[in-house]
């Protein structure tokens, strides 16, 4: 099955910016990739500085997705759209870092939307969510989207 920008966008009830092309074929990839203020890491490549919780509570990844992020100041929210049965997420698990959201756990493709980016697909596997940081001379902040 191919899935586009506009399929995701009906699947979801999210709509996106009219200035994305919304037919174009979304990419899965098997790595690292980012999403605004957000960032998606291969659990193997972030493995020591991660630890799920014993007690961690996993829950299925509805089709109409579940909101991992909303952009700084209340903005538009990153979306990880599976179909049914193929994900589970999971927001119990601490970060030596203090950037991780949660972990997702994919037998198939899933996705990540947001309104103005896009999406993006992410290979079967097990991955980290976290926050994007950036630094700036002496500082180091939050990637505000």
């Amino acid at each position: 099955m191919t899935v586009t920008l506009a399929s995701l966008s009906r699947q979801t009830g999210l709509a996106v910016l009219d200035h994305l092309e919304q037919s174009v074929r979304i990419p899965v990839v098997d790595g690292l990739q980012a999403q605004g203020d957000l960032i998606v890491v291969p659990l193997p490549v972030i493995a020591t500085s991660v630890q799920l919780w014993p007690d961690a509570r996993w829950r299925d990844v509805p089709p109409e997705g579940v909101e991992l992020l909303r952009g700084a100041a209340g903005g538009n929210p990153h979306t990880l759209v599976a179909e049914p049965g193929t994900c589970r997420w999971t927001t119990g698990l601490t970060d030596s870092h203090w950037l991780a959201i949660g972990i997702f756990k994919a037998s198939a493709p899933v996705y990540l939307l947001h309104p103005e980016h896009g999406a993006s697909g992410c290979a079967p596997g097990t991955y980290v969510v976290r926050r994007q940081r950036e630094h700036e001379r002496n500082r180091t902040r939050l990637v505000a989207d």
